[in-house]
C-alpha cells in the first residue's frame, strides 16, 4: 500500500516544479483567455448575413473577415508556441518577468490606436460563411489554448522568441481577440451597418 504514496506525491508536485507557471500566472492567463473568448463569441452571436458580410469601406474588413482572422491567428500562435518556441533552448539568464509586464502586453494588444497589417497566412479568405461556423472553429482553437495553459507543466517563461516568452504568446492571443472585438464594434457603429 505504501508504494503508491511516492508516486502520488510526485504526480501532485509535478505541476509545482521549478519552472512551471505560478498560480498567479496561470490564473491571469486563464481569466484573460476566458474573458476574451466570451467577448468574441458575444460579438458575433445573432448576426444576420448582411451584418456578417457588411464592409464599412472596400479597404476595411467585414465582421466575417475579422472573425476569420482572429480564428486563424488562434491556431497559428498555438502552433508557433508548441512547435517552435518551446523547442528553443531554455534561456537561463533572463530577468524574471513581472506581472505588470504581462498586463502591459495585454493593454498594448487591446489598443487600436496603432494599426497593424496581418501576414498573408492570417488574411481572411472566406473560410467560415456564417457566424455559427466561425464560432465553432474559434471555440475549438481557443479551448485548446485554454486547456494547454490550464494543464501544462512546461516552463513557458524560459523559452523565448524575440522579446516574448512562450507564456506571453498566450497573453497576446487574449489581447488580440479583444483588439479585434473592438474592430467589430467599430464596424457595427458605422451609420450604414444593417440594422
Amino acid at each position: 500500500m505504501k508504494r503508491w504514496i511516492p508516486a502520488l506525491v510526485l504526480a501532485v508536485a509535478a505541476p509545482l516544479a521549478a519552472g512551471s507557471l505560478t498560480e498567479e500566472e496561470r490564473d491571469f492567463a486563464m481569466s484573460s483567455l476566458h474573458a476574451s473568448r466570451k467577448l468574441f463569441l458575444d460579438a458575433i452571436a445573432g448576426l444576420s448575413e448582411a451584418q456578417w458580410k457588411f464592409k464599412p469601406a472596400p479597404d476595411r474588413w467585414s465582421i466575417a473577415e475579422v472573425a476569420e482572422h482572429v480564428t486563424l491567428t488562434e491556431g497559428f500562435l498555438y502552433s508557433l508556441v508548441t512547435d517552435k518556441v518551446m523547442k528553443t533552448e531554455p534561456v537561463t539568464d533572463r530577468a524574471p518577468v513581472k506581472h505588470e509586464q504581462d498586463e502591459e502586453l495585454l493593454a498594448k494588444m487591446r489598443d487600436r490606436s496603432k494599426k497593424a497589417k496581418a501576414t498573408e497566412e492570417m488574411n481572411p479568405k472566406g473560410k467560415w460563411p456564417t457566424p455559427a461556423a466561425a464560432a465553432e472553429a474559434f471555440k475549438q482553437a481557443r479551448d485548446r489554448n485554454i486547456d494547454y495553459i490550464r494543464t501544462t507543466p512546461d516552463d513557458l517563461r524560459s523559452h523565448v522568441q524575440g522579446e516574448m516568452d512562450a507564456y506571453q504568446f498566450f497573453i497576446l492571443i487574449a489581447g488580440h481577440a479583444e483588439r479585434h472585438v473592438a474592430q467589430m464594434n467599430e464596424v457595427k457603429a458605422d451609420p450604414k451597418y444593417p440594422r
